[in-house]
């Protein structure tokens, strides 16, 4: 089987590429930071606020475009905190819309298969009268939570591939 890794985390990953933002750009008072666990893993954390309409925080990793070619399906290899997390792609980091796929964490080690066609394109939460993904292009992902709870978060991520 063909792939492609997109980040493989370890313990002398650059993470620099990593961004994070939260609700605070619109007023709201939730955080999240993004950081690279002792072991290795990618680590996105914080706490998630409804003060001022708040409540998400999100990371995002912008890489050079990358071809999808016979790819089907995005594979993350995680370890979450037993909640509902956001899969986000973008064809082209210029769009202002993003492609989104829901997925639960069990609070174990586990691979969350994303099926490309199944992303469907969202802006500020509702989804758009446009097509799921079918680019033939991807040069950003992301994680988002945000839902609607104050919570706090951990998300471990080890790594993201395309199969």
């Amino acid at each position: 089987m063909q792939t492609h890794v997109i980040f493989n985390f370890n313990k002398s990953s650059d993470i620099n590429g990593w961004t994070t933002i939260s609700d605070v750009v619109m007023g709201g008072a939730s955080s999240g930071n993004f950081k690279l666990s002792s072991e290795g893993h990618g680590v996105f954390e914080g706490v998630i606020s409804l003060e001022n309409n708040g409540g998400f925080s999100l990371v995002s990793y912008k890489f050079k475009k990358s071809k999808i070619n016979n790819y089907t399906k995005i594979v993350l290899k995680l370890k979450g905190d037993g909640k509902t997390y956001q899969f986000r792609i973008k064809s082209n980091t210029e769009d202002y819309y993003s492609y989104v796929y829901y997925f639960s964490t069990t609070g174990e080690w586990e691979e969350v298969e994303i099926p490309l066609k199944e992303m469907y394109p969202t802006f500020r939460g509702k989804k758009l009268e446009k097509s799921n993904f079918s680019n033939e292009y991807i040069e950003e992902i992301a994680f988002l939570i945000g839902n609607k709870n104050e919570e706090n978060f951990k998300l471990i991520i080890d790594n993201i591939v395309m199969e």
